[in-house]
């Protein structure tokens, strides 16, 4: 045990990781706010526990007060420091002050600078008990999107990769070809249930006319918001992203100012958003990450094709890859997945480690947290 955390008993460690779970329960759900996890203790009983509402109010915290009910000297465990911001809705230090609680366990603080260290402080100020830092760094990672927007302006950046066994992801360029099973694209969907957006670039478009929704029974209702990167707003009316703009959330990020064309994709329900160009005359993906950070996204899963997702992690911009990877191979002739960056030498570009893997049907998942 750490320094830090030799001040929590197995106990504290256990109710930590009950809240933390009820956090990784609203991702892709809560933007802009964090998903947080609140669990309340009286007297060795679990009393009351919640997470972040779809929407992101109310907080962890309200919906766990509100399930217990009487929570006089009780512990609360939460992932995220309590606001203390006066919103739609008053600050969760107060309202655990009003509900008179003893001791608050924090993983993790909040940098708004809104919040940061003010909500302890109005526990302390109270007379509560305030520990922080319980299993701080998986606290941070569950709400790296929402820590990311505060401190760097961005939004967490997933790239998404699902190829042959040698980085490959299709035979032909030009082609859609299935190159894992059936197990491995569910998945995949459930990557996208918990991501704010899903970013494909025109190509992607173009070539599979995708639909870029969530199809796991019961999570229909999670499809991220779409975005297409079109710098010269290339894309087909009738793509299936376009017929079904007014059911799921899509945005078309562009560099053109074709105004009768940027009015009839609006008509159908599209937001296009004009963006800036880099010194190539292409879209800026720093620049397009503010915008999207502003817009109050948190976490966004890139789907690619093959040159976005090369030129996100050349851009330095990428925090996680998710590798979805069959264990059959295509060849040399066929279409690499990152474009021009051999799937073998990632580590020349970020610094990868190795967070999660498994196996879904014939194919296998890998799940790498980069470092900058």
């Amino acid at each position: 045990m750490t320094k830090a955390n030799s001040q929590f008993s197995k106990a504290d460690h256990a109710y930590m990781k009950m809240a933390l779970d009820l956090s990784r329960r609203g991702l892709g759900k809560t933007s802009p706010n964090p998903s947080v996890g609140c669990v309340i203790v009286k007297n060795d009983h679990i009393i009351g526990r919640g997470c972040t509402s779809d929407g992101g109010r109310p907080h962890g915290e309200i919906n766990a007060l509100s399930q217990a009910k009487n929570v006089n000297g009780a512990t609360v465990y939460v992932t995220l420091e309590p606001c203390a911001h006066h919103g739609n809705t008053p600050p969760c230090a107060e309202a655990l002050v009003s509900a008179g609680v003893s001791k608050v366990i924090v993983a993790t603080g909040d940098p708004d600078s809104r919040v940061s260290g003010k909500g302890v402080d109005i526990l302390k100020n109270s007379g509560i008990a305030v520990l922080e830092g319980l299993l701080k760094e998986e606290a941070d990672l569950i709400n790296q999107g929402f820590l990311l927007k505060v401190t760097d302006k961005r939004p967490l950046i997933t790239v998404k990769i699902a190829s042959s066994n040698d980085g490959k992801i299709a035979k032909n360029e030009g082609e859609q070809t299935w190159v894992t099973g059936p197990e491995a694209r569910l998945r995949g969907h459930l990557y996208r249930a918990n991501h704010d957006a899903i970013l494909v670039g025109i190509n992607t478009v173009l070539i599979d006319d995708p639909m870029l929704d969530c199809r796991i029974p019961g999570l229909s209702s999670q499809s991220p918001i779409r975005i297409v990167l079109d710098s010269q707003l290339r894309i087909l009316e009738n793509s299936k992203i376009c017929e079904t703009a007014k059911d799921i959330e899509t945005w078309v990020m562009t560099l053109n100012q074709d105004k009768e064309k940027i009015l009839r994709l609006e008509t159908k329900g599209i937001t296009v958003i004009k963006v800036e160009e880099n010194d190539e005359g292409q879209t800026s993906l720093t620049h397009i990450m503010e915008v999207l950070a502003r817009r109050g996204i948190t976490r966004v899963l890139s789907e690619g094709g093959a040159m976005v997702n090369a030129s996100l992690i050349k851009a330095g911009l990428v925090d996680r890859i998710i590798w979805l990877k069959s264990s059959e191979s295509i060849g040399a002739t066929g279409v690499n997945a990152l474009y021009d960056i051999p799937i073998t030498e990632l580590n020349r570009y970020l610094n990868l480690n190795l967070y999660d893997e498994g196996k879904v049907g014939e194919d296998i998942w890998l799940e790498y947290i980069t470092t900058h």
